[in-house]
């Protein structure tokens, strides 16, 4: 049995896939501690784990990043990740690694697991390894990790056919100014705790941990000539799907009309312009079905639904994909990936966030079409959907990818790399599947 600590920024999508962890490693017989925040007490209680709070100046509430940061409202591409950096990720930075570090000192651990945006868990690299447990990035987002084949993370930029890494040079100097003040953020709180500045980049924290396990497959992301040898694609892990009973609706999914469902997930999920209202607008007169999911939201929050579409707070997905012709998002990371698993080809909006990484990578991969506007047209939507809905290239992309999952290890991978990094691992492997948290 090992001991393990998870860490995860306290943000849904972020807790979300290491809850699945969590249960994972319980359910094989580790002993499992999870530090986040306090929102999340019972759901870490559920999977069987240990719950520690986060120091409360590490913690906040999980309303979308713009509601908690108006000036932050107009940010787009690299100044909204300078700013994230600096406000969201390098503030609580401190007080999350002095809860990691009293977590060890009360109870040893054999490794750490940490979402990529737990800069207190990068914090730990700052100690030689001999005091520290090996530590784990979890990719719950696209991968975040610098490269000269990739343009700077938070430009939404695919790699350039031609003169790749000429523009990825350029872009990366440009980036690194506007960052600067950010970056000096986190080394004054790295030298307030270690004496030294942060030695690499919060981006590229996971280069420097004893491993990266991405949540994805490689077909879902960038290709990378100098990617690090700790990167491990474990795929997304097999989820046992939601729990939500079948709306009274549910008969209407007969088969004799194509089904697009739309959700903007469990989050951002108060500004319905985002997907929603637009999509429900755009097809209100084509022959198809389209499924509404609002995430938790009171259905009388809807704009009105045309004659030709249904709506619930949650789907069971694992019925519903199947179903599925063309899944429209706001570019949930998690939500993405759980169509994809069922090859369901996709259409995202833009936004903030890691939702731009998503959306190119949607393009990249040609798994669907993304609308690089947060707030499209119907016009624009209506295009989008059909063009999807109606060319098969799109489906063809998403079923191979989707056939890429399937053959991933999931958990057993994760699980293959902790017993690899913890010596006389005593537990066996489980092929045990996770709980699925809608995104």
């Amino acid at each position: 049995m090992s001991s393990i600590l998870i860490v995860s920024f306290p943000a849904q999508g972020h807790v979300a896939p290491l809850l699945a962890v969590a249960e994972n490693f319980v359910k094989r017989g580790d002993d499992v501690r999870f530090i986040t925040g306090t929102q999340f007490a019972d759901k870490v209680a559920g999977t069987g784990a240990t719950f520690v709070a986060v120091h409360p100046d590490a913690d906040f509430d999980d309303r979308p990043l713009s509601e908690r940061f108006p000036d932050r409202a107009a940010l787009k591409g690299a100044k909204a990740i300078a700013f994230d950096i600096e406000h969201v990720f390098a503030k609580p930075a401190k007080p999350q690694y002095e809860t990691i570090i009293a977590a060890l000192a009360s109870h040893p651990a054999d490794v750490v697991i940490a979402d990529v945006a737990s800069l207190g868990a990068g914090f730990l690299l700052g100690q030689p390894r001999s005091l520290r447990p090996p530590v784990i990035m979890c990719g719950v987002i696209p991968l975040p990790i610098e490269s000269r084949d990739t343009a700077p993370y938070g430009m939404g930029l695919r790699p350039a056919r031609i003169m790749n890494g000429a523009r990825n040079a350029m872009l990366a100097a440009a980036s690194r100014r506007i960052l600067r003040q950010a970056f000096g953020a986190i080394n004054e709180i790295h030298s307030q705790v270690h004496g030294v500045d942060m030695p690499f980049s919060f981006m590229d924290w996971g280069r420097h941990a004893e491993a990266i396990a991405q949540f994805c497959v490689r077909s879902f992301e960038y290709p990378m000539s100098d990617a690090p040898a700790n990167l491990h694609f474990i795929g997304p892990l097999c989820a046992n799907g939601s729990q939500a009973p079948l709306p009274e609706w549910w008969s209407d999914l007969d088969g004799t009309r194509p089904v697009v469902h739309v959700t903007q997930g469990t989050v951002a999920n108060t500004d319905y312009d985002q997907a929603i209202a637009p999509t429900l607008r755009a097809l209100a007169d084509e022959d198809v079905l389209v499924i509404v999911a609002t995430g938790g939201r009171p259905l009388d929050t809807l704009p009105p639904l045309p004659a030709n579409a249904r709506a619930a707070s949650f789907l069971p997905y694992d019925e519903l994909l199947p179903r599925t012709s063309v899944f429209v998002t706001n570019g949930g990371y998690g939500g993405v990936q759980y169509a994809l698993r069922y090859g369901v080809p996709i259409v995202a909006t833009g936004g903030k966030e890691d939702k731009p990484e998503v959306g190119a990578r949607i393009a990249w991969s040609g798994v669907g079409r993304r609308i690089r506007t947060e707030h499209p047209s119907p016009k624009a939507m209506r295009r989008a959907i059909l063009d999807v809905l109606n060319s098969p290239r799109y489906r063809q992309a998403s079923r191979r990818v989707a056939a890429d999952m399937a053959a991933a290890p999931g958990f057993a991978g994760l699980a293959d790399i902790v017993d690899r990094l913890v010596p006389n691992p005593a537990a066996p492997q489980s092929d045990s599947c996770e709980v699925e948290a809608q995104q």
